[in-house]
């Protein structure tokens, strides 16, 4: 995964970009596409203007998934700022399925410097949603409005993911503290402290135990520079075996850390086991791929073991 470029597909369809689409003329089916409303960098033209003109122009009851990008035009803003007109239209939108917030990449903003806000009102406001996808968790310039989410049961969704340079240890614990029957694919880029990531090992145990998240098939646990402490972890965590994909990417994975997954419980009923962007020799990497001949495994975007400065894949 990275966020060197905007996604070209969610939620199983094709990002059409609103604003594009419409100056040339060229509007998709409502239904055929996920839809990504946007504001460019010094637009005059504000984001709730931009929605206005969404809710206008497309057939939005059909509309099965929406992308936010950049939701300001200069400097960062709250997303406190443009999620409640987004929310204030929820009854128009019976269809929606899926929801990407902050599809917004380093030349526009750097993660750590997207403001976020609470994000409870939109599982409250789309019972319905499948699938989540927040960006970003920094806070305003007045230390306000960092990313946060209350515990709350949400009946249909079945797709979360928290992609961030730091993931707060409120958010980890509140996402466990949520009530999810239908999740099946969790992933949280837990990233560093230097950029609010101060989780720590015991907030990841209600995920490793799986007991309140009982239709979980693909865990990740990514971004982290303790991955090898996780990894050792998930060696023997109770939610594995019924694990179909395994996520442990992104982070400074080192033969340790993969040694100790190959010394716990069996990973061979796995369908992925994505590890890339890692530490491991060589050595290992064929070791991994011997143990494990059924298994589809990422093993890309190698790092030099031998380098003693160990970095995520994404921080700042």
């Amino acid at each position: 995964m990275t966020i060197n470029q905007h996604i070209e597909e969610f939620h199983g369809l094709p990002v059409t970009d609103f604003l594009k689409a419409s100056e040339e003329g060229k509007l998709p089916a409502a239904a055929a596409t996920a839809w990504k409303i946007w504001v460019d960098w010094d637009d005059d033209t504000t984001f709730a203007e931009y929605w206005a003109k969404f809710l206008e122009t497309v057939a939005v009851e059909e509309v099965t998934a929406v992308v936010i990008g950049r939701w300001f035009s200069e400097e960062p803003e709250s997303l406190s700022e443009a999620l409640p007109v987004v929310l204030a239209s929820a009854a128009r939108f019976p269809a929606l399925r899926a929801l990407f917030i902050g599809d917004i990449v380093m030349e526009e903003c750097e993660i750590s410097w997207i403001q976020t806000c609470d994000i409870t009102p939109v599982l409250e406001t789309f019972p319905l949603l499948e699938e989540l996808v927040m960006r970003g968790a920094g806070e305003d310039y007045d230390g306000n409005d960092r990313l946060s989410l209350k515990p709350l049961r949400h009946e249909k969704l079945k797709a979360l993911r928290f992609e961030a340079g730091g993931l707060p240890g409120v958010v980890v614990r509140s996402v466990a503290a949520c009530d999810f029957p239908a999740l099946e694919k969790l992933e949280l880029w837990l990233g560093v402290d230097n950029y609010g990531g101060d989780w720590t090992m015991a907030d990841l145990g209600p995920f490793l135990s799986g007991a309140n998240l009982p239709s979980l098939r693909y865990l990740g646990l990514q971004n982290a520079e303790q991955q090898d402490r996780i990894a050792a972890e998930v060696a023997h965590a109770p939610v594995v075996p019924r694990l179909t994909g395994l996520s442990l990417s992104m982070g400074a994975l080192t033969d340790e850390g993969a040694a100790a997954l190959l010394e716990g419980q069996p990973l061979t009923h796995l369908k992925t086991l994505d590890l890339h962007h890692h530490y491991l020799t060589e050595g290992m990497q064929k070791r991994l791929r011997d143990a494990l001949p059924g298994v589809g495994i990422d093993l890309s975007d190698a790092e030099d073991p031998n380098d003693n400065w160990r970095y995520v894949a994404v921080s700042e």
